[in-house]
């Protein structure tokens, strides 16, 4: 990964197929943002990460989220991305904690509008975001953290055909609990020719450790 990657080149990435785009998050997001999360609200609670006790109080707004992405993103740290669902902001897929030297290594989060739940909207999303990082930041591996009882997340890894590769007790303060979460890797080597036509030519992979 260059060293200067994250320096603004994050600015510049579109990625799309179809109804679906990815973008960079950006303040003008801000209304948009607002309405489909206040409208998802009950919905989000259960997977949202909180602070654990004793932790300094934090006031959360929208302004102050883009900012904290931003500045990590022109550190190289992350890329922040809008989903964007024909035309219309739905959701949000992050890369976080971008790790360069000998690990080459992120994670991603990814939450999206129940009203364009189940369309298959977020497995492309996240496909494409998983392709990118291979292919132009040059990750090695990718890996997402899931609370076992978020069905809905845990079919976008298994449409996708990402393997599940071990379990972590109280792995997050979410929703006011340490929570535990299944933990799944990709890596380059598992899809040579990319994740995205791998899944759009319905060649998804069985992997013998999956608990799928």
């Amino acid at each position: 990964m260059s060293g200067t990657w994250g320096a603004g080149a994050w600015e510049s990435v579109w990625l799309r197929h179809g109804a679906v785009t990815l973008r960079p998050m950006s303040m003008s997001d801000r209304r948009s943002w607002e309405e489909v999360r206040a409208r998802n609200a009950e919905w989000l609670v259960r997977w949202e990460a909180t602070r654990p006790p004793g932790s300094p109080a934090r006031t959360a707004t929208f302004r102050g989220m883009v900012r904290e992405l931003r500045r990590q993103a022109k550190q190289g740290r992350c890329l922040p991305f809008a989903l964007v669902v024909d035309g219309a902001f739905a959701g949000q897929v992050t890369v976080n904690n971008i790790v360069g030297g000998s690990a080459m290594f992120a994670s991603i989060g990814y939450w999206i509008d129940r009203r364009q739940a189940g369309h298959g909207y977020m497995p492309l999303a996240v496909a494409m975001a998983i392709d990118h990082c291979f292919g132009v930041v040059g990750l090695h591996r990718l890996e997402i953290a899931i609370r076992p009882e978020n069905a809905a997340s845990l079919r976008v890894v298994e449409k996708l055909g990402i393997p599940e590769i071990g379990y972590a007790p109280r792995f997050l303060h979410i929703d006011g609990e340490w929570r535990d979460h299944r933990l799944f890797a990709i890596t380059t080597e598992d899809v040579p020719g990319g994740l995205l036509p791998r899944y759009l030519a319905g060649g998804r992979r069985e992997h013998p450790e999956s608990h799928q």
